[in-house]
């Protein structure tokens, strides 16, 4: 199928070579040239997917996209980024764009932005036509089924014909015939001696004419000498009753039915005649029998589907799961949807199940989640209304669909060049700041102002201390290097840790304190690696401190070390902001940050990574406004996959 594009960019060099380029590929494509023009030929044309440079004169590439997702927000929309626009990528990313591109614009980057597109429409359009197909059987099983049991309410006419059908019986036996040939059941009408003296045609028709005949004839299994039919039982009680029986047809074939039994008494109070209506069950039965299949089909779909599927009512509430979904996050049926899938006690900003409720509309949403196994899943998540007989919506059914591969694909390419991009400024200011430092060194060698060199020479370290930093991290993102790893000495590396990391802490007036016990010992590390993610730690400590506004508090931060025969732990607290849970489980995944445009979501995935490849764990343990705890546990030797050969020899000890 064709899909229509429209290009906005302000240069017209790239709507004309992209739009080219579009068309080739079997798009249809329009182009504006500002935000303005795009909005009108959305209006008019309703394309699927819009490509929108982020920056341009006017109504710029982020206000477009929100103005068309409020819109239309099935409309896939890719932005066009320059190298310095990580914090506007990451913030249309948010505002549920579909991807972004960066200039200049590489064919195959483009193409899997496109797929990506492509797979999202394609998704939503199954989704849509396996609930539409859904809806219509139910409602026509539901609707064969209710027809089937109205046969059944026949047993409610019975008292109101026990008074006078004696006197109809009396009047001419054909009246019989006439009132109840039309009721789609078998009526007889039975003697005190257990004989059948009338039956309509319908009776005649299946069972043959047995009028005239015994009572327990029509009964399949039944004779004189046994327990009795419905009739009989009647006739000793005195009372009519319901039963459930088996009738014989003429060809000696079983009917299910439902019986229905009212005596009919005379002048004196005994009963005089039967009436007897069965009601044939078979159709009901099918029916009964194939809703049971189909909803059993339906079942096995639901649990055997390869994502994760509930459906939730208006209060979010879980009320239905599969089977996928039961294994990876528990029996979360009557449990909110926020609680089970990302543990927070309130919905979901931008929840797409309360959209699909607020408009009728499918909705898409793309997150993480966490299991209760602890691990953590890119999902993306579609919405349908499922609604009642009347139209309205009683609860909706969302579809998540595990995308963490897929996602590290992607990201590995598009968050490289937007990694690169936003490090690369981030180095120019800081080689803008060297210069400076510099200067300022060289002027104070010029004039033997010992102070202004000293001061000069610190600004410079601190400086250089951060490209290195800023370096390492790149470099463990971008290519995973073997360990240079050393016997290191506990007692040595702490202290040197803690030295990188204080003179920030007292700018901020925070105290800082280390405690190495002595049988901290020694690990083989790689020691300059691992100094990066502990100062990356140790920051995350005392930015959490500055952070907290609490009056008259005294903020600090203390790392421990301590030894145990296989491994060597590092404890680091602080009594800062806190995390909630949410935060907690997304603190290491890559570009998700809790300080806002003031962090850039590397550090602490590097300092994770780098722990990791160590073959050691990070375990945090934290609450609002009571601080966090990270114990980072190192074994004493590098597992076999990590190592390398020896580049330093052990100390002596």
């Amino acid at each position: 199928m064709s899909h229509s594009i429209l290009l906005v960019d302000d240069e017209e060099g790239i709507r004309t070579v992209l739009g080219l380029s579009l068309a080739d590929a079997g798009y249809n494509v329009s182009v504006a040239a500002t935000g303005e023009e795009a909005l009108r030929l959305f209006d008019q044309s309703r394309p699927d997917i819009i490509l929108t440079d982020i920056k341009m004169p006017g109504l710029s590439g982020l206000d477009l996209l929100k103005r068309v997702k409020n819109i239309a927000p099935d409309v896939e929309v890719i932005m066009i980024t320059g190298h310095g626009d990580m914090q506007l990528a990451i913030q249309s990313l948010k505002q549920d764009a579909t991807d972004f591109i960066t200039k200049p614009i590489n064919d195959d980057v483009l193409e899997i932005a496109l797929n990506r597109a492509h797979e999202r429409i394609s998704m939503r359009n199954q989704l849509r036509e396996y609930t539409e197909n859904l809806e219509n059987k139910v409602r026509e099983q539901s609707a064969r089924l209710v027809e089937a049991e109205r046969q059944l309410a026949a047993q409610q006419m019975m008292d109101g014909f026990s008074v006078g059908l004696k006197a109809l019986l009396n009047a001419m036996d054909s009246t019989l015939g006439g009132v109840f040939n039309e009721l789609p059941c078998f009526v007889a009408v039975h003697s005190r001696y257990l004989e059948i003296i009338a039956a309509n045609d319908l009776y005649r028709e299946k069972l043959g004419n047995l009028v005239g005949h015994q009572s327990w004839e029509a009964y399949y299994g039944r004779d004189k000498d046994s327990n009795g039919c419905p009739v009989l039982t009647a006739i000793r009680e005195g009372r009519g009753s319901r039963t459930e029986e088996m009738l014989v047809d003429k060809t000696g074939k079983g009917i299910p039915v439902l019986v229905h039994t009212a005596p009919i008494l005379d002048n004196d109070g005994e009963v005089e005649l039967v009436l007897e209506i069965s009601v044939d069950t078979s159709e009901a039965r099918r029916l009964h029998e194939e809703l049971r299949l189909t909803r059993h089909r339906y079942g096995q779909l639901f649990d055997e589907a390869p994502c994760y599927i509930t459906v939730q009512d208006k209060q979010f509430r879980v009320v239905e799961a599969n089977r996928r979904f039961r294994e990876d996050f528990g029996d979360a049926v009557g449990g909110f949807c926020h609680e089970v899938f990302v543990h927070r006690q309130t919905p979901c900003t931008g929840c797409p199940v309360q959209r699909t409720f607020n408009d009728g509309q499918p909705h898409q949403y793309e997150t993480v989640v966490t299991s209760r196994s602890g691990e953590q899943y890119n999902v993306l998540v579609w919405t349908a209304p499922l609604r009642d007989a009347a139209g309205n919506i009683t609860e909706v059914m969302e579809m998540s669909t595990n995308i963490t591969e897929l996602r590290k694909l992607q990201d590995r390419l598009s968050n490289l060049g937007l990694l690169l991009g936003s490090t690369a400024h981030g180095i120019k200011g800081l080689l803008t700041a060297l210069d400076g430092g510099i200067y300022r060194l060289g002027s104070g060698l010029e004039r033997n102002n010992t102070e202004r060199v000293h001061d000069s020479y610190e600004d410079i370290r601190h400086l250089t201390d951060r490209l290195r930093k800023m370096v390492l991290d790149l470099l463990y993102y971008a290519k995973k290097r073997e360990l240079n790893w050393e016997v290191v000495l506990a007692s040595h590396f702490a202290p040197e840790v803690a030295a990188l990391v204080r003179p920030k802490a007292e700018a901020q007036k925070v105290s800082f304190t280390i405690e190495v016990a002595p049988d901290a010992g020694t690990f083989e590390a790689d020691a300059g690696a691992l100094s990066s993610a502990f100062v990356n730690l140790l920051e995350n400590a005392v930015e959490a401190c500055t952070a907290d506004r609490t009056p008259d508090k005294k903020h600090a931060v203390h790392m421990a070390v301590s030894g145990l025969p296989d491994r060597v732990e590092f404890c680091i607290t602080d009594n800062g902001v806190g995390m909630d849970r949410e935060t907690r489980e997304k603190l290491f995944t890559l570009f998700f940050s809790s300080k806002g445009a003031a962090g850039t979501g590397i550090g602490l995935f590097v300092a994770s990574q780098t722990v990791q490849q160590h073959g050691g764990s990070i375990s945090v343990g934290s609450e609002p406004g009571k601080g966090t705890t990270f114990v980072i546990t190192l074994p004493r030797t590098l597992p076999d996959s990590a190592k390398s050969e020896p580049r330093h020899p052990a100390p002596a000890t």
